[in-house]
């Protein structure tokens, strides 16, 4: 097995391969015959490196149609097995990854990952507001504490719309495992002059589905899951670099960073490898122990 420390840069994007395309950290250290201590560090580095190249370039953004919308996961245990020590500390149990799309070019400008609540919903909405470069059409759930977030990070510069799904009841031999029948949808205007047609909420929520088959993590009724609320940010991380840089999306025949003016080529795996950049070996003192 190799260690991180002697790993090419064809081993890496080896392991990068099978965790974007949804292998778990034991099985992409069995196929690349690695430790998975090994796994671990490398989308460790490979998480923050990503998430540091996006933060830098994905501003200034052309976007004229934005959906938002939160994809629920879970870090550690679910919210009723989490110990009572632990208990409404966030990063154990129920955890909400805030997503945005542009509904043109595809393109993930921001994720945020924390709770369903006024912070979070504020905090994600300042980070999309200060990265498009003019004024926008915005569509969200129908989630309250949109409202006054995005009033403050937007004031009256944004149309912005809020889809309301009608839900019906569940049939009482599906309450454990699926959700209520969605019996029609409901379009309010909330700020501006959004156009009706174009209130949509349909990318968005196509693209937590890719988030759900594209990381063993956000898999339903599995045994998948993060533990440490680091890693699992890591990891998303990666998906949305390869995502937005490395992937052609079907619809585009392009990469979302290509046609958002952002990238002038797709991405190799190699390229979103080399981000992370080798630390110089340490140099050695003199030798300090006793001399015969």
């Amino acid at each position: 097995m190799f260690s991180m420390n002697k790993l090419d840069i064809k081993k890496r994007a080896q392991i990068i391969h099978l965790l974007v395309e949804g292998d778990s950290l034991r099985v992409t250290a069995r196929i690349a015959d690695v430790s998975r201590n090994t796994v671990d560090k490398l989308l460790q580095d490979v998480g923050s490196a990503c998430l540091d190249y996006q933060d830098k370039h994905l501003r200034n953004l052309p976007c004229k149609r934005v959906q938002c919308d939160e994809i629920w996961s879970f870090v550690y245990s679910k919210d009723k097995n989490v110990p009572e020590q632990y208990k409404g500390v966030f990063g154990y149990g129920d955890t909400w990854t805030w997503t945005a799309i542009c509904a043109d070019s595809k393109l993930v400008p921001v994720w945020y990952v924390g709770p369903r609540d006024a912070y979070s919903a504020k905090v994600f909405m300042d980070d999309l507001a200060g990265r498009l470069d003019s004024r926008v059409q915005l569509t969200t759930d129908g989630l309250k504490a949109y409202i006054e977030a995005v009033e403050g990070a937007f004031g009256a510069d944004i149309d912005f719309a809020q889809l309301i799904k009608l839900y019906g009841s569940a049939p009482d031999q599906e309450k454990r495992y699926s959700p209520a029948a969605c019996n029609g949808t409901k379009k309010k205007k909330v700020n501006g002059k959004p156009k009706r047609r174009d209130i949509s909420t349909s990318y968005v929520e196509r693209q937590n589905l890719t988030m759900r088959m594209s990381m063993r993590r956000f898999t339903r009724l599995t045994n998948a899951f993060s533990m440490k609320l680091e890693n699992h940010m890591h990891a998303i991380s990666l998906h949305y670099m390869y995502y937005n840089f490395g992937r052609i999306h079907q619809t585009l025949e392009v990469t979302p960073a290509m046609e958002a003016g952002i990238s002038d080529h797709v991405w190799t795996l190699e390229e979103i490898a080399g981000l992370v950049k080798d630390e110089p070996p340490k140099k050695r003192g003199p030798y300090k122990g006793k001399v015969n």
